[in-house]
């Protein structure tokens, strides 16, 4: 897929989904359950190979071995294991191949229906039944047609698969030299953990919020109460960091608003998301992103926020 067929423009507060189906034979019923993903995680989408099945030993059940993709040798996960679904097994089926985190992934599937465009405004967040789910991996459901889409966090997964990708660490410690305040934006509620003791552990006095509607009302709010008082909101925010993929308003359009808000504009942003790969890094710096960071690198993210915030210090001072 080409950089034209996904979000083909950032900022517009809309992307696009990939839906597939498994065929799901539950109480002697054939069921087709849909789920979606981001199209900007696919790379492409091949026939399964034959002779897929779980490697002994495995991490998991779900995992089914690797298989040759041209020059790249990938995994492959069976996500109806994972979901603790009876997939019907068929001829044809898929493979989802994706890239997340710069690691390359497959994932069988049933088939794949089509790609969709829709606005973050339009993912829900799932009831509690779906919340509650073993697997815990759905992070939202979208309504197309006569059917519910369930999107499907697959770092979740990776990160369960192999914990050292859920969180990096370079070794370092960072810690800012004096006082910094963050605002930190995230629709995870185990990510915002991770960052907020990763940044409270800097130095760092911390601001949470959970999607990017969320938290630009709060600097807007932020913004009136400092110039209420004579000063700007640089006086209480140092810095904002933001996932991109969020309900509500995704992290393009989030910074986009802050950099074309009269007071906002002075705060440096910076994008910290598993999109985050060379063929996307454009679609932050055209929302005027000061940096953008891939997921796993958490302590890293510290280091990059104290340097960015003292920059941006010392352009005020020589102003």
């Amino acid at each position: 897929m080409s950089d034209n067929e996904i979000l083909l423009d950032a900022g517009t507060n809309e992307f696009e989904i990939i839906e597939f189906f498994i065929d799901d034979v539950h109480e002697d019923k054939l069921e087709r359950d849909y789920f979606g993903i981001n199209v900007a995680k696919v790379l492409e989408v091949v026939e399964a190979p034959k002779g897929l099945e779980s490697a002994e030993g495995a991490p998991h059940p779900s995992y089914l071995g690797t298989m040759s993709l041209r020059d790249i040798i990938l995994p492959v996960i069976n996500l109806a294991d994972w979901l603790d679904i009876e997939r019907k097994e068929s001829e044809n089926e898929l493979i989802v191949v994706t890239e997340i985190n710069n690691v390359i992934t497959g994932f069988l599937v049933t088939g794949v229906t089509q790609i969709h465009r829709i606005g973050w405004g339009d993912l829900k967040t799932p009831n509690k039944y779906i919340a509650d789910m073993p697997t815990n991996c759905i992070t939202g459901t979208v309504q197309i047609d006569d059917r519910f889409v369930l999107m499907i966090d697959l770092e979740r997964i990776l990160g369960e698969l192999d914990p050292e990708m859920a969180e990096r660490n370079d070794g370092k410690v960072y810690s800012a030299p004096e006082k910094m305040t963050a605002v930190l934006v995230d629709d995870s509620v185990s990510v915002r953990a991770l960052l907020n003791k990763n940044f409270e552990s800097a130095n760092f006095e911390v601001k949470l919020y959970t999607n990017g509607q969320e938290a630009l009302d709060g600097l807007k709010e932020m913004s009136a109460e400092a110039r209420e008082k004579g000063g700007s909101i640089s006086e209480m925010v140092d810095v904002v960091v933001s996932d991109i993929e969020m309900p509500q308003m995704d992290g393009y359009t989030l910074t986009k608003n802050i950099k074309n808000h009269a007071d906002l504009s002075r705060l440096p942003v910076i994008l910290f998301s598993s999109l985050i790969t060379k063929g996307l890094y454009h679609k932050g710096e055209a929302v005027k992103a000061d940096d953008q960071i891939t997921k796993p690198e958490f302590n890293e993210l510290t280091g990059r926020a104290i340097a960015l915030v003292e920059k941006y210090r010392d352009r005020l001072q020589s102003a």
